[in-house]
């Protein structure tokens, strides 16, 4: 089993950059395909990209393609989450989701361990 805390969340204004943290504990993150989701008011859970547990590589949806990229350190047993140029729609809480599958899908009930959201708010 691992817990997961995300970190990094805050307010920015349009076009700014934050950088999200999920820690893990209990276990080793490359035991597992790590996916970020989030989560606007009044929306439903969507994924936005992972990291596969297998060769690292990575998968983002279109909207925050070449805006958002997804790293893993491994010493530290970290995932990042990296946000530049980002917009007002990207306001939401932010999840990491772990699951010991190997490949990376985007339904939030494919991954079996969660964080408890960090949020990001984007200012116009």
């Amino acid at each position: 089993q691992v817990q997961l805390i995300e970190s990094g969340g805050g307010l920015v204004q349009a076009g700014g950059s934050l950088r999200l943290s999920c820690a893990a504990s209990g276990r080793t993150i490359t035991s597992y395909t790590m996916g970020w989701f989030r989560q606007a008011p009044g929306k439903e859970r969507e994924f936005v990209g992972g990291i596969r547990r297998s060769d690292g590589s990575t998968y983002y949806v279109d909207s925050v393609k070449g805006r958002f990229t997804i790293s893993r350190d491994n010493r530290k047993n970290t995932v990042y989450l990296q946000m530049n140029n980002l917009k007002p729609e990207d306001t939401a809480v932010y999840y990491c989701a772990a699951r010991l599958g190997y490949t990376l899908p985007i339904g939030t009930a494919e991954y079996d361990y969660w964080g408890q959201g960090t949020q990001v708010t984007v200012s116009s």
